[in-house]
């Protein structure tokens, strides 16, 4: 396929995850973090939101080992590590504190970029920061 193909359907993907970001109220923080206040008062709507995400991942993940490749792209890229390793469960762990203290992570703080909030602007440039930063460590 063509280069604009690919493009389109990107964009087209990215519309669609932006606009279900939207709807399901992952652009809200305060909603997040009361989804991840388990010891207090607890949200529980955003379980259905991330039930869904799992799902159609795992089916994603399922066709993908019955096709032979991708439409828009000569090989799948999967992952094929299986090893859990100190930078992993950083990253994770790091992951998981700015998530739980800004209520953004990386697809819905981008998404929410769209209502110009202050808090996504700031999530987002400290984002990029963070990933300047490793790409130029040393390796």
């Amino acid at each position: 396929m063509s280069g604009a193909a690919r493009l389109l359907a990107a964009l087209a993907a990215g519309l669609l995850f932006g606009l279900g970001l939207a709807l399901s109220g992952m652009l809200d923080p305060a909603r997040v973090r009361g989804f991840l206040d388990i010891g207090g008062a607890w949200d529980p709507s955003l379980v259905f939101v991330l039930g869904g995400a799992v799902s159609v991942s795992a089916l994603g993940y399922a066709l993908s080992r019955r096709l032979a490749r991708p439409a828009l792209a000569e090989t799948f890229d999967l992952p094929t590590s299986r090893r859990i390793d100190g930078p992993l469960v950083l990253g994770a762990a790091l992951f998981g504190i700015g998530w739980g203290l800004s209520g953004f992570c990386p697809g819905p703080a981008v998404a929410a970029l769209s209502t110009g909030a202050a808090p996504a602007l700031v999530f987002v440039a400290a984002m990029l920061v963070g990933m300047a930063a490793h790409a130029l460590r040393p390796r």
